[in-house]
């Protein structure tokens, strides 16, 4: 109990990850409050679903277009360095939001410009700031650290579409401003964190080692089933860009309550967050992970129902409460399914898939929008989703049947 104590005042007094922690606090914000803001603004100007839907469309293009060569390069060169050329690149894309509504220039053209710049920037942030903690931090408190950043960023992403909603009320100048301070001033720091130490050097990246991660994944079928219901949950059930038409359209609410809706998820992300840390899953884990895809499908299928602005509050809670529990158990799955020396290869590919989903489900969303309407399309996304997991259970009956994260017999 003392040296677990020790570790923990140590960490606190760490200046370096202090800087970090500010760098992931301020990057989440910012990039909670832009989307809100984004989403907001395109429906006022165009009124149109699959506007909305472009805008995931637009930031989901250089993930995966510029896969290899993010992954490359927080591999290859100074991650503080990568992390502060994405986060100038992203504020600059903001700053030119913010003049553009300044000055009565904003188009829903430049909207999807400068979300595309936003995604690409981003497409270089996120590899370079997940790995940058090793070489920052002692590798005997390296876990607790990862542990505190995550939360914190947890933490950034319940209040960030809240100061979003609260901003965008005030001046639609201030929110991108603010975006640009912040991203600019979480750029400055992580510049200047100091280095604990330095990893090994790595072996290039090529295609080959790459594209291994996706043949091993190919032949572990708990791994791949575990990959494909979070991708296609996801995808099919996602209904956040339609946010801002439930609450202009259908609850004829404002911007705080458009704040408040899309942060009512990442609260509920938050309480499964610390309710798994106080007890884990230990058994029937793909059961479990199968209920919780399950429960995802409901919750949006309440959300098309939802007759008041609290109801459907408490639909996305529980959308973002499940999508927890099930991405927990999924990398879960994959780190201890997995050999050491192919967890980085695999993770790679894997984030390929499930960190584009968000993107693709909000313009499958915004398309399925336009053409069925709002609530059928968000209804059909959530009947989809449980049609999903019923047909999964047969699909990837290893994943279904799956008792314990660890591997029975050495294997999946």
């Amino acid at each position: 109990m003392a040296s677990e104590k020790s570790s923990t005042v140590d960490l606190l007094h760490h200046g370096a990850y202090v800087r970090f922690l500010y760098v992931r606090i301020a990057a989440s914000i910012a990039l909670q409050v832009q989307a809100v803001a984004v989403g907001w603004l395109m429906y006022e100007l165009t009124r149109s679903p699959f506007q909305l839907g472009l805008v995931g469309l637009v930031q989901f293009i250089p993930s995966i277009g510029l896969f290899l060569a993010t992954g490359h390069a927080a591999d290859r060169y100074d991650r503080r360095t990568m992390v502060f050329m994405a986060q100038v690149f992203e504020a600059l894309a903001v700053t030119v939001l913010a003049f553009a509504t300044a000055t009565g220039r904003l188009t829903p053209h430049l909207l999807l410009a400068m979300a595309f710049c936003v995604g690409t920037g981003r497409a270089f942030e996120q590899p370079s700031l997940q790995t940058a903690l090793p070489n920052i931090v002692p590798a005997s408190v390296l876990p607790r650290a990862i542990a505190g950043s995550t939360s914190a960023a947890q933490i950034a992403i319940v209040a960030g579409p809240a100061l979003g909603g609260l901003l965008i009320a005030l001046s639609p100048t201030l929110v991108f401003a603010t975006c640009a301070v912040l991203w600019l001033s979480a750029g400055i720091v992580m510049r200047g964190i100091v280095m604990e130490r330095r990893l090994a050097p790595r072996e290039p990246v090529d295609l080959k080692r790459l594209f291994s991660g996706l043949v091993f994944i190919g032949q572990h079928k708990v791994v791949l089933g575990a990959i494909l219901l979070d991708l296609f949950a996801v995808l099919l059930g996602n209904a956040t860009a339609l946010l801002p038409i439930f609450v202009r359209d259908i609850f004829m609410s404002g911007p705080l309550s458009f704040g408040a809706l899309r942060a009512a998820p990442a609260a509920g992300a938050l309480v499964t967050a610390l309710v798994l840390t106080r007890w884990p899953i230990a058994h029937r884990v793909g059961h479990i992970m199968f209920l919780a895809v399950a429960i995802f499908g409901t919750g949006t299928i309440l959300l098309a129902l939802s007759p008041t602005l609290p109801f459907a509050m408490g639909a996305m809670f529980i959308v973002g409460a499940s999508d927890t529990m099930s991405v927990v158990i999924r990398q879960s799955l994959l780190l201890l399914h997995t050999p050491d020396q192919m967890r980085g290869r695999v993770f790679a590919v894997g984030s390929m898939f499930t960190g584009t989903s968000n993107q693709l489900g909000d313009f499958r969303a915004g398309a399925a929008a336009a053409a069925f309407g709002t609530i059928p399309a968000v209804l059909i996304g959530g009947c989809c989703t449980i049609a999903v997991v019923l047909a999964s259970t047969r699909i990837f009956r290893e994943l279904y049947q799956a008792d314990r994260f660890e591997p029975a017999t050495g294997k999946s």
